[in-house]
């Protein structure tokens, strides 16, 4: 640190680069990372303790942590999350990891965040989330005895703001990267997968079979999500638009995010209202359950049938498949507990 001023030493942050999986450079394009919000140490130190800090919520109850648990792949085990005070929302917690991946940068289920760092400015103030005000967790950062002098040092400055704080929560969230699943090490020759397994991913890449992989990515794509929006024939008709109303275009009502398929076994329930419990009620779903509607997407071409209509043998096998994308490391991450 070097004085530049009476008040204030200027501290320049030390630049920090992702650690990327080797599948992952080989297959994608590189990360996003925000020109005028760039990775440092210093800013991810300081976006890690503000993510497990209930200094954020109204009543000092609530992180972003209570809701995005680590070692549920940063979501939680309940339908609907329950904010400061009591009141429930209507969609499932979203799992957050490979953020940087997402090149539409919409976010949410209904996409309605453009960007990781506006995304973080929503909790906050959500009624039914953290239910507080910017300008009063400003304020009690302020008066804290350590964050001022962590912002000086992420970002030269004493004066503390929302945007400075969601910066550096969304440079913590860019770090949070899973590609250590078995799958991944199948992919690298490091293990083989059982007979089950390796029929479960060609029932998953076959269109006369589970026809997954157009939504959810492959062997070629491993984020596991195209990161669109899609209605999935869930339902006949919407009481939650989704995309519709995030867009006002009909034609997108009922679609949601694809969610990645990544730690699948750690983020249940499953579907932007958590309606299923259960991998089992995911697959019944897909092979049995479709539903018609005016928006159901294109890719769901046997929603006539009903839907893929799989064997009880491929059904095990699909799901003993997408636990190979279980990826125990990424939860168990030391740089990303509390």
């Amino acid at each position: 640190m070097n004085c530049a001023s009476k008040e204030e030493e200027v501290y320049t942050p030390i630049p920090a680069t992702l650690e990327i999986p080797k599948l992952f450079s080989d297959k994608l394009i590189s990360p996003l990372i925000p020109s005028n919000n760039p990775l440092t140490q210093e800013g991810i130190a300081l976006g890690k303790k503000l993510f497990f800090d209930k200094i954020l919520s109204k009543n000092n109850t609530q992180s972003c942590a209570s809701c995005h648990n680590p070692k549920k792949a940063f979501t939680d085990d309940t339908r609907f999350s329950d904010g400061v005070d009591g009141k429930f929302g209507k969609r499932n917690s979203m799992p957050l990891f490979n953020l940087a991946w997402n090149f539409d940068e919409r976010f949410a289920w209904d996409g309605k965040e453009l960007g990781l760092e506006r995304q973080a400015l929503e909790p906050v103030r959500n009624p039914i989330e953290m239910h507080s005000k910017w300008t009063n967790v400003v304020q009690k950062l302020q008066n804290h005895s350590e964050y001022p002098t962590l912002f000086l040092q992420a970002f030269a400055t004493l004066t503390i703001d929302s945007l400075l704080v969601t910066k550096a929560i969304a440079q913590f969230e860019r770090t949070l990267i899973s590609g250590e699943s078995k799958f991944d090490k199948h992919l690298r020759g490091e293990t083989t997968l059982t007979p089950e397994e390796q029929n479960g991913f060609n029932v998953f890449m076959d269109e006369a079979r589970g026809d997954c992989f157009h939504c959810h990515g492959s062997n070629n794509n491993p984020l596991w999500t195209d990161n669109k929006f899609h209605n999935n024939g869930l339902d006949a008709t919407f009481t939650d638009l989704g995309l519709g109303a995030v867009t006002g275009d009909p034609n997108d009502n009922g679609k949601f995010k694809s969610p990645s398929l990544r730690n699948l076994e750690f983020t249940s329930p499953y579907m932007h209202d958590g309606r299923f419990t259960t991998l089992e009620e995911v697959i019944n779903h897909y092979s049995e359950g479709l539903v018609n509607s005016t928006t159901i997407d294109p890719l769901m071409k046997k929603v006539a049938n009903g839907g893929v209509k799989l064997s009880t043998q491929d059904k095990s096998d699909l799901k003993a498949f997408l636990l190979t994308l279980s990826d125990y490391d990424f939860i168990n991450n030391p740089a990303f507990q509390e």
